[in-house]
Order: structure tokens, then sequence, then C-alpha cells
């Protein structure tokens, strides 16, 4: 009977330190609950500064390397103090320039992102690579992938994005990555820009069942068929994770009664999932309205927003325009082998009869996936990506 005893002992003994073993944090998944836990998980992080993440090496701008560009762009304020003291603190990428901005080699993931682009910021286009992959899983303008599509700086407070004072930009999707990461900036327009950036990343085990972070930009000026489609084409498992709309109203009234539609793994002609009206699915409710005031009521919460209301200023403003996100954080949308997601352009004209609408709407979808995607459409011209 001890012997038994002993045996069944050592079993469990054995049992519990294999799945503490097995449970060992890998420093991702990071909140408040496990933010005590300690793992061997490395942080690292790219700025101008630093342009490898590597360890001990930031800060090391030397101002006699003057002549170079982005090596030492600030070698001017620090000619009185020298090496260490913030010599290269951004870089400019020249008109019609793209930068490789941050390249890492994995397993990690990036946790935060954060930059001031100058200029004008559906010029500016972000593009995310990973594992060596040859076309983009990230491609955007950099102001809609932050949630500032119209151009013009408005407090955003989400989990996922925040824009602070300053139009200072962050993003707190976690982005994991098996073997390599690559970050673009390309500058498509005809005037250089300066760029402030910091991303902080950490290298740690990737779980198994970790997709690929993915975001698309589409945009529809007019919408001509009174039906906007947010992303198309997704193949392959994953989840969708939210989205960023910035829609320009061209009528008069409320303009927000369209639905919104999720077509998953083979559906047809109709939906799984079908909302209920435009400000329903962003959690808002009867137009966004406050009452009391007689106007829209801009609000920005952990997982919705009205984050902008753009309105005519009786001279070249000429149009209503919002800003609106909707993070599918906590209620992804799952899908099996397909998605396609879709967003009535729909207002109210004479008669109490529907008005189908014709909108100026651009979009960034977000999803994770496993890889390979399918391809991405072609992002539009600088023309067509203009706001006007």
């Amino acid at each position: 009977m001890k012997k038994l005893l002993y045996c069944l002992s050592v079993f469990l003994f054995a049992a519990t330190a294999g799945h503490a073993q097995n449970n060992k944090f890998n420093g991702l998944n990071m909140n408040m609950g496990n933010l005590f836990r300690l793992s061997d998980a490395k942080t690292r992080s790219i700025s101008p500064e630093n342009f490898t993440g590597e360890k001990g090496k930031g800060g090391m701008a030397d101002p006699a390397a003057k002549d170079r560009r982005n090596t030492a762009n600030a070698h001017n304020a620090a000619r009185d103090l020298g090496q260490g003291w913030k010599v290269n603190p951004y870089i400019i990428i020249n008109a019609g320039e793209t930068t490789t901005i941050a390249e890492m080699e994995g397993p990690g993931a990036i946790q935060h992102i954060w930059m001031t682009p100058t200029g004008v910021w559906r010029n500016s286009i972000l593009r995310i690579y990973w594992d060596d992959e040859k076309e983009a899983s990230v491609e955007c303008p950099v102001g809609d992938f932050f949630g500032m599509g119209w151009g013009e700086y408005a407090p955003l407070k989400s989990l996922a994005v925040c824009v602070n004072p300053g139009s200072a930009f962050n993003c707190y999707w976690a982005m994991p990555f098996r073997k390599k990461c690559k970050i673009t900036m390309e500058n498509i327009n005809t005037e250089n820009m300066v760029l402030y950036y910091q991303i902080d990343y950490t290298l740690t085990e990737v779980p198994e069942d970790a997709g690929y972070f993915h975001a698309q930009f589409r945009r529809a000026n007019t919408n001509t068929t009174s039906d906007y489609t947010i992303v198309n084409g997704i193949k392959g498992k994953g989840q969708y994770v939210g989205v960023y709309m910035a829609w320009g109203v061209n009528n008069n009234g409320w303009w927000g009664e369209g639905e919104i539609k999720f077509f998953m793994d083979g559906d047809t002609k109709f939906p799984t999932i079908c909302g209920t009206g435009t400000e329903d699915y962003f959690c808002g409710s009867y137009n966004f309205e406050n009452k009391v005031k007689r106007e829209y009521e801009v609000f920005t919460t952990p997982y919705s927003g009205l984050s902008q209301v753009i309105k005519p200023d009786g001279l070249y403003k000429s149009q209503q325009r919002f800003g609106l996100y909707r993070w599918h954080i906590m209620d992804p949308i799952r899908f099996e082998k397909d998605l396609k997601v879709t967003i009535q352009d729909l207002g109210w004209r004479s008669g109490g009869r529907y008005l189908p609408q014709r909108s100026d709407i651009a979009s960034v979808a977000f999803w994770y996936q496993r890889e390979p995607h399918a391809h991405f459409p072609k992002l539009p011209s600088k023309d067509k990506l203009e706001v006007n």
C-alpha cells in the first residue's frame, strides 16, 4: 500500500510539473490579469535611433555622420552635446520613395506601434510582410490604418488604436510572426515626409494556432452600387476583428440605414450574419444623435465609436464626413474557408422610403488568418486616394 501511494505521489508530482512546464508563459496576450507573470520573452524596439532593434545598440548615432541622410538627421540640434543626445530621432522619406522602417527575425510578435507621419496621410502607404512573403498582408494609407481617413486629427481612444494630441498614432493589435517581419512606408506624395516612429516587439515562442494579422484598404468614390464591399475574396481559416470606415455623405438626411452582412464559408445570395443598421453595427443607436443638442454626438469606447464628425464650413468643406470604427475584440467573426463583408449605403427619401445613396466611402478591414492569403486588389492610384 505504501509503495502504491509513493508511486502515485511521484506520478502526480511529475504530471503537475509537466503541466506547469507546458503552460509556461510566453509573454503574449498581455492584460492586467497576467501582468505579474514572468517569462523568457525578450523585449526589443526599433526606431530611427536603433534601426535593427539589437541589444545595446540604441542611441549610437554620431553627429559627424551628418552627410548621410537618416543617420544623423538632428545633428545640428545635437552639435553641442554629441553622440547619445537625440542625434537621429526621425527619418526623412523622399517623394516617391519606399523605405523599410523595420525588419526583425522571429519568432515573436509586434505589441505596439507609435508614429507621427507628416504630410498627406493618404499619400503614405504602410505595408507589413510576414515570413518572407512577396505580397504584403497589411497595405493601406497610414491615416486610415490608424482611424484618421479624412486627413484631419481627431482624438480616438480604443483598445486597438489610440490617436493622441499632436496626431500621435498608436496601434496595439497583436501581430505574431514565426520567421520574419518587414515593415515599409511608401511616400507617394510630391513632397518629402518626416517620420518619427517606434515599433515595440517581443521575441518569444508563438503558439501553433496563432494567425497572421491582415489589413486591407478599399475606397469607392462614389459608391455607385449603394452596396459597399468592405472586403471580399478572403480565403482560408481565420477571424475578422474589425473595420474603420471614412464615410462621406453626398445627400441630406440620415445616411446610416444600411445593414452590414457577413458572407462566410460558401454563403451565396444571403449571409449568415446580417445587421440591422449602420449605427447599430457601430454600437450606437438612433442616428448617433444627441436629442437635446440636435447634433451628432462623437464617442470613442474600447470597442467602437463615431470618432470624427466633419461638418460643412460654408466655404471649401461642402459635405458631412464621418469616421467610425468597430473592433470585434470580444466577438470575432470566425470563418473556416472564406469571407466577404458588405454594408449598404442607405438613407431616406420622401414618403418614408429608403434612398440608395452614392456616398464616398473608404474602409480598412482587419483580420487574422493562416497564410497564404489571397491576392489583395490593387491599391487605388494617388488621385483615387485623394480626399476631395
